[in-house]
């Protein structure tokens, strides 16, 4: 047996980096406290994902700035954008908030400079719940280092009230070394027989803040010029679907994203197109989180060509070093959240957006990122995340080997009856797996491609669920792609009071989202069997009263 983990609970992964995104929530209990978004709980917190909580330093940041322009009962967040401030008015403001919605003499703003210009949104504190969705899901507030930096120039801080030019800040060289990198590795060793008709160029990699300001911008943009239905085919991360149903006329989900559903998107686009309506875009994860089912991409482009839609892949979870969504069969758009398994080191928040130059939407969006698009990505954060990325494939070999070895081994206890292991969801266990292979890279001398990070592994039982995660010495908590392996009952976590409509999308209590680790895979192994024997003894228990 491993040596149990010295990780303080509810504190960072080692080595507790000042910007750690992560937490160390251990045991069942603390995911109930979080499920159930105790307010003790996140008061208990040293660190947590700061799209969710805002980190220290921001809470700093805004208490100075509360401090000196805030009335007593107020709260502040903090932007680095115009448009920000704009969208978080109006977001607060609309009737769609029900009970918690803010009447426009509740919410100010104003335009404040310290070392750089921040977009500052007063509100009262008790309508906190009216306002910080927008802080959560879109993820454009500053960012935890742009935060540390501009405390250091607390004594600059004042408002803006007329013409006055907003403090020069320099693009860091790592910005373009980034977007040169992402380039590179977006065109090394593509799919065999993929058809580009151009390559893609650093110019058309666009950086983000964070990976859902990835999604809400570009659906931004993307409302700008269509102003119609977005479909989501597959289920995804749990921000994502709150964008699209937030911001615009309305989403048509498609929770599966496997064979019916794609019969029924092709029936549902053939009526709305009788109807003289269509779709500004349809988006997927390759593959799909939690529950690692690839989508149909082929089949996904013929209709967004057929229909005149915009195709939009999330390629976090696999990872673009194993899996091409470029070619004229691919993807209008690539989004990929860099702070997962590109960052590898949990300590910084990114994400990109590749614009495909050979499919047909090209010219089109790349005149519309033309127009819209403004880098709001930190330079500090780029400069971490040039640093993290730089053993980018040689992190990602150990993921895959990891992650498959661990599937394998649980895989080998599906069908014992006496083991509690129910099923293993991962791209090699899934009935999509032909729609995956068809989208990997070659092979290369110096990188075989894989199947990514992450797998989910069911139990038979909530009993037998609870005991693994009890006794699994691994660290647990939200985030994948981490140099540390990661374990999560997602659906519990996330979805705890919607269980029936989560089950209705396959996502169950008795299932626990495993994201691996660089950590030796015999290791992993024989961590992974020694919670087992506890999750089977609840089992063997509860068997032998069922025979009694």
């Amino acid at each position: 047996m491993s040596a149990k983990l010295q990780t303080p609970a509810l504190g960072s992964l080692p080595p507790h980096q000042r910007h750690a995104i992560t937490i160390h929530m251990p045991g069942w209990a603390n995911m109930l406290r979080l499920m159930d978004r105790d307010p003790e709980f996140i008061k208990e917190t040293t660190s947590f994902y700061p799209r969710i909580i805002p980190h220290k330093d921001v809470k700093a940041l805004a208490a100075a700035v509360l401090s000196k322009f805030g009335t007593e009962g107020q709260n502040v967040l903090l932007f680095p954008a115009p448009e920000s401030l704009t969208e978080c008015v109006k977001f607060a403001t609309s009737p769609a908030r029900g009970d918690d919605m803010l009447s426009p003499s509740e919410i100010n703003t104003k335009v404040l400079d310290i070392n750089i210009r921040l977009y500052a949104v007063f509100f009262p504190l008790r309508k906190f719940a009216g306002v910080t969705p927008f802080w959560i899901n879109p993820g454009v507030g500053i960012s935890s280092r742009l935060a540390e930096e501009s405390l250091k120039h607390i004594d600059l801080l004042h408002e803006v009230t007329g013409n006055e030019p907003a403090p020069v800040v320099p693009v860091s060289p790592a910005d373009a070394i980034l977007r040169d990198r992402i380039a590179s590795l977006l065109e090394r060793a593509p799919t065999p027989g993929a058809v580009r008709k151009s390559l893609i160029k650093a110019e058309d990699i666009y950086l983000f803040q964070t990976g859902m300001a990835s999604i809400y911008t570009v659906h931004q943009f993307l409302l700008s010029k269509f102003n119609a239905t977005t479909v989501l085919f597959g289920f995804a991360f749990h921000s994502t679907p709150h964008i699209f149903e937030d911001y615009g006329p309305g989403l048509k989900f498609f929770g599966l994203g496997d064979a019916n559903d794609l019969v029924e998107l092709e029936t549902y686009l053939k009526e709305e197109k009788k109807e003289g309506r269509k779709i500004q875009a349809l988006w997927t994860e390759f593959p799909a989180n939690p529950l690692l089912m690839t989508p149909d991409v082929a089949r996904l482009r013929e209709l967004a060509t057929e229909y005149d839609f915009v195709l939009i892949v999330d390629d976090t979870v696999g990872s673009f070093c194993n899996v091409d969504l470029l070619g004229s069969n691919g993807a209008d758009i690539v989004v990929s959240s860099l702070t997962k398994s590109f960052s590898g080191y949990a300590d910084v928040m990114a994400a990109s957006a590749a614009l495909n130059p050979s499919t047909a939407k090209y010219g089109e969006l790349k005149a519309l990122f033309t127009e819209k698009y403004v880098n709001r990505f930190y330079s500090g954060d780029a400069e971490v995340l040039e640093k993290n990325s730089r053993d980018y494939m040689e992190r990602s070999a150990t993921y895959n080997t990891n992650a498959e070895t661990l599937v394998k081994y649980l895989q080998s206890l599906v069908e014992n009856e006496k083991s509690s292991v129910a099923k293993v969801y991962y791209p090699l266990t899934s009935p999509t797996l032909s729609h995956y292979k068809s989208r990997m890279r070659a092979t290369t001398p110096e990188f075989t491609p894989g199947y990514g990070c992450l797998f989910t592994v069911e139990l038979k039982t909530v009993e037998a669920t609870q005991a693994f995660y009890n006794n699994v010495n691994v660290h647990h908590g939200p985030h994948l792609g981490a140099h540390l392996t990661l374990a999560l009952p997602y659906a519990k976590a996330l979805y705890g009071k919607q269980l029936d409509w989560a089950a209705e999308r396959d996502l169950r209590e008795t299932q626990l989202r495993i994201s691996v680790g660089l950590e030796k895979a015999e290791d992993l192994v024989q961590t992974f069997k020694d919670a087992l024997v506890f999750a089977d003894a609840v089992k063997a228990e509860e068997s032998a009263v069922s025979v009694t």
